[in-house]
């Protein structure tokens, strides 16, 4: 009876091993690949800049899935930039666009981490000391975003919006407004 539990035992140790097997190109249990720390938004790549609209009455496009579902919320899916705010909305016209200059280093090329941020001013800053203020009736789509995560995120310039840009989260694929503040 004890050789056969002990028979049991050892042929049900070897057929689990290939469940804990680590194969090629994988981390160790209990251990996250590089690859897997990456994010999924937009596929896992930064998108192209959005695209100026020449209708300037053009209203939002939000995202409609396959259930029916609409996702009217701001963000990237497939390269597409879903959720942008119309042209001629006044809450982004400003009398005097880029008042502090231009923020020069933008684009999908450019990733950044945010080296300090104050919540409640709604600004966080670049190396180098740039910064930037987030419009403050989007502070509510960034702010549980991981500021301190590393390369997160993008800067776009805003082609609808004279003197505003659209800082992109490359881990959720959202984006807010924001202007350049200066350094």
């Amino acid at each position: 009876m004890m050789k056969g539990l002990i028979l049991f035992v050892a042929l049900g140790s070897f057929a689990a091993l290939p469940a804990f097997a680590q194969h090629e190109g994988e981390a160790p249990h209990g251990e996250q690949h590089q690859e897997a720390a990456h994010p999924k938004a937009n596929g896992g790549h930064p998108p192209p800049a959005p695209e100026a609209r020449s209708n300037r009455q053009e209203k939002p496009e939000y995202e409609h899935a396959p259930t029916g579902k609409v996702d009217k919320t701001q963000h990237v899916s497939n390269d597409k930039w879903y959720g942008r705010p119309s042209p001629s909305d006044k809450r982004y016209v400003l009398k005097h666009p880029f008042p502090h200059g231009h923020f020069e280093h933008f684009g999908a090329s450019y990733h950044y981490n945010v080296v300090r941020i104050d919540v409640g001013a709604h600004r966080f800053w670049l190396p180098g000391g740039f910064y930037f203020e987030v419009a403050p009736w989007e502070w509510t789509v960034c702010a549980n975003w991981c500021w301190n995560c590393g390369d997160n995120f993008i800067i776009y310039e805003d082609p609808d919006h004279p003197g505003w840009y659209l800082v992109y989260d490359i881990q959720t694929g959202q984006y807010v407004h924001a202007q350049y503040m200066g350094s």
